[in-house]
């Protein structure tokens, strides 16, 4: 599987899309708005009043998320002026970057409708909102600007994609990501991948961003050390139990299963804290770790789903993130059976137990002696 073209969500607006199903992620940007909103106060501030900002989000998706963060970036960025006494926003470029098959296309098509959205909420004192939009199309595991450009980066849900499936000695029999029945090798090639990748990411990061530049990363992790623990691993390991019991019945083959695996992993805080340390070009200013629902509609207390819809809600947003990977693997014709049956299993495991993401949020700064834009 090459990951670089089948790691994307669903794109349009369709039931199983992921601007329809995509709540949670939603959630979770919300969530860390305070710690945006920090980052980017201290950035203005120590850049004494900046005409122009450049900020790059990345793995942006597609949908009302993407242009969710920018929102966000340019009314944070409003509020900053206003309280300091300065009529006008600096001008903001904002770059958009995910891997080449995402939904470019809808992101543009969205763009002037956000710009007609956005411009009433504006305090500022300006004839037009000066705020310019460009796509980046490219893996954040390699270089994607040019040296000294960025003022700030910003990435939520996605760093915990790797760029590549990790090289197993031993086969992952049975399952589709880490358990607790994977070999040792193959728990041990999934954190040197992750901990490879993140290397390489905060390194390119570094040569692109000014000195003294912000960069607030989100990442789907963990809390404790066991990177095959539950509260990580479970929501595939469910999935992995839909797909075996379709083995059984001859409807997926077997090799075929034993060779698709999920190139994710979650970090705990520790890990993404040591990455940085190691690396050596940036100050954690923030490092939290925070949990969400697995169904983000649970937490309407006055109309929470019934355990059913939970599982229907869950299982919809995984296939708007998982299905282009199992369609390039396993091919169409399994995809509604494997779905129908890891909603089933969802609903029975949601009912009995407590189902959690951990999110794993760093705020840090680039090492300086002074700015140089």
């Amino acid at each position: 599987m090459e990951v670089s073209q089948v790691l994307h969500m669903n794109g349009g607006d369709g039931d199983y899309s992921y601007s329809n199903n995509s709540l949670l992620q939603r959630m979770v940007i919300t969530m860390t708005k305070p710690i945006m909103e920090e980052a980017l106060t201290n950035l203005y501030d120590a850049m004494n009043f900046p005409k122009t900002l450049t900020m790059a989000d990345l793995g942006c998706s597609s949908g009302s998320n993407t242009l969710l963060v920018a929102s966000e970036f340019i009314k944070i960025l409003d509020k900053i002026t206003q309280k300091l006494g300065h009529g006008e926003l600096p001008e903001m470029q904002i770059y958009l970057n995910d891997l080449p098959n995402n939904d470019f296309n809808a992101i543009f098509d969205s763009l002037s409708k956000f710009h007609m959205n956005i411009s009433p909420q504006i305090t500022s004192t300006t004839s037009s909102l000066p705020c310019y939009f460009s796509g980046v199309a490219g893996s954040f595991y390699t270089r994607l600007f040019p040296s000294n450009s960025i003022h700030f980066f910003h990435s939520s849900y996605s760093l915990m994609w790797l760029s590549q499936v990790p090289e197993f000695h031993n086969t992952n029999k049975g399952n589709i990501y880490m358990s607790a029945t994977s070999p040792t090798s193959v728990i041990k090639a999934y954190r040197e991948q992750f901990h490879k990748d993140f290397l390489i990411f905060l390194e390119c990061r570094a040569k692109e961003m000014v000195s003294g530049g912000r960069m607030v990363l989100t990442i789907l992790g963990r809390r404790g050390s066991d990177p095959c623990s539950k509260e990580c691993c479970y929501i595939w390991e469910l999935l992995a139990m839909a797909l075996n019991d379709m083995v059984l019945e001859g409807l997926v083959e077997e090799g075929k299963m034993d060779s698709f695996d999920i190139p994710q992993y979650a970090p705990c805080a520790e890990e993404v804290s040591t990455e940085v340390e190691k690396e050596g070009s940036f100050i954690i200013d923030r490092l939290e770790v925070s949990e969400v629902n697995w169904d983000a509609y649970a937490n309407n207390s006055q109309n929470p789903p019934k355990n059913e819809e939970r599982g229907y809600n869950v299982a919809k947003y995984m296939r708007a993130v998982a299905e282009p990977m199992l369609l390039s693997h396993f091919g169409e014709s399994i995809i509604e059976e494997v779905f129908l049956r890891y909603k089933n299993i969802l609903t029975d495991r949601m009912s009995k137990e407590k189902t959690t993401f951990v999110n794993v949020t760093v705020s840090m700064t680039r090492k300086c002696s002074s700015f140089m834009v």
